[in-house]
């Protein structure tokens, strides 16, 4: 059930857990434990709407790190299996 998401090791540090890269990949984590428990319980909504909510957060956190570091954003997406932000 667990799959956990393993980010790099220097950004567990105390000084780091506020980065932009740490949240994103904690958000990842709390989105791929959340699928889980909805291909078990299908007709929980209230968790289907926090999920919505940890999705549009981590969507708004991802397009921030584009804008200010993109070698960065493709590492991290690379790194934690996800999808590229849809450009218009």
């Amino acid at each position: 059930m667990s799959k956990k998401v393993f980010i790099d090791p220097s950004l567990i540090s105390k000084k780091q857990t506020g980065s932009v890269e740490f949240q994103i990949s904690s958000l990842t984590n709390r989105v791929s434990k959340l699928t889980f428990h909805l291909k078990l319980h299908g007709r929980d909504y209230s968790s289907q709407r926090g999920l919505w909510k940890i999705l549009g957060k981590r969507k708004r956190l991802l397009g921030y790190l584009f804008q200010k570091n993109s070698a960065c954003y493709e590492d991290l997406i690379n790194q934690l299996g996800i999808r590229k932000l849809k450009t218009r």
